[in-house]
């Protein structure tokens, strides 16, 4: 006699862990398709299905996939164009640029999370993956969220005033003089192949949060992270270049990391959708491109900028990609200035 597959009996108690697991993340039934959630927020159904998708989430079709508070979300948005506040063109812009944002930060807690969940398994403080989940959805997950329209309300703040600070021309075209920074990891590629899964994602993000805590302190702002890359803005050139420097000498040090190379441009950037773009951008990767470990190279522009606290030396000319050949310019702090 053959033994019954003990899988069928465990199947019932760990799909009911998932549906209480989302109902906790959800705190509401999803009890409507895209047509009648629509309907209820007296929203024409293209513009709902446009919304859904500008969001990054997939299309519905039939399914009942909205629950009440979609429903408000789609009026909320219906209010905000038929008071003109706001044009239906700029709310799925804005859209979208919640959908990227709040897509990465939940497959970052989540990536985050597992490995919590994981050493609560192991040394026996919980019985499944699922169970932890489930307490951290229950009471992580209300208090997280107070924090997070805090820190979104800051951040709102501080870009409000660095919109102002530009002025109003330059807000209208949403154009800036900024001095970019590219800090990256020298060697990644050969390093990658050597490392196995775990040891690789705890490289990069040592690389992220040290990157990060030192551009932030220096005065800058990380624009965006891209493994072995950080991409990070400021307005005075001088403090671009002591962040650059610190992160060579400090981040760089480390023996788990990597020596990182930093790439200077100083120019007019192209802000959108939390984004940069210009020729600045795009010179400061090739300028860190074409670095040696622990080297800072600038373009003439930051040379120019930054005074007598750095001493400056131009390097042979060579062909940058987009930009002809260029003298790259390599920049060490003086001895004077190295205890302030």
């Amino acid at each position: 006699m053959t033994r019954p597959d003990p899988t069928p009996s465990r199947e019932p108690a760990r799909g009911e862990l998932r549906s209480q697991l989302l109902g906790l993340l959800l705190r509401e039934q999803l009890d409507r398709d895209v047509a009648a959630a629509a309907k209820d927020a007296d929203v024409d159904v293209e513009l709902a299905r446009r919304l859904w998708r500008a969001l990054g989430f997939p299309e519905p079709g039939d399914r009942q996939a909205f629950g009440d508070a979609d429903v408000a979300a789609f009026a909320q948005v219906k209010a905000a164009v038929t008071s003109d506040l706001l044009t239906e063109d700029t709310v799925l812009r804005l859209a979208r640029a919640l959908g990227v944002t709040m897509a990465r930060l939940a497959d970052w807690e989540v990536a985050t999370l597992v490995d919590e969940m994981e050493r609560d398994v192991e040394v026996g403080r919980a019985d499944s993956r699922l169970g932890v989940a489930m307490t951290l959805a229950e009471h992580v997950a209300p208090r997280f969220e107070e924090v997070l329209v805090q820190v979104w309300r800051r951040h709102l703040t501080a870009a409000a005033a660095r919109m102002e600070a530009i002025g109003a021309k330059d807000a209208e075209l949403r154009t800036t003089t900024m001095t970019v920074g590219f800090a990256d990891l020298s060697r990644f590629t050969s390093l990658s192949n050597q490392l196995d899964d775990a040891a690789l994602g705890s490289l990069v993000e040592k690389f992220e949060e040290r990157g990060a805590d030192v551009i932030t302190v220096g005065g800058g702002r990380v624009i965006k992270t891209l493994g072995d890359a950080v991409l990070y803005v400021t307005v005075d050139p001088v403090v671009a270049t002591r962040i650059a420097l610190d992160l060579v000498s400090s981040v760089g040090a480390h023996d788990e990391v990597p020596a990182i190379r930093v790439g200077l441009a100083t120019g007019s950037v192209v802000s959108r959708l939390g984004d940069v773009f210009g020729p600045p951008v795009n010179l400061a990767a090739r300028l860190s491109h074409v670095a040696r470990a622990h080297r800072v190279l600038v373009d003439e522009e930051t040379a120019r900028a930054i005074g007598p606290e750095f001493a400056t030396r131009a390097l042979p000319p060579r062909p940058l990609r987009g930009f002809g050949n260029v003298s790259p310019i390599t920049v060490t702090q003086r001895r004077a200035f190295r205890s302030r």
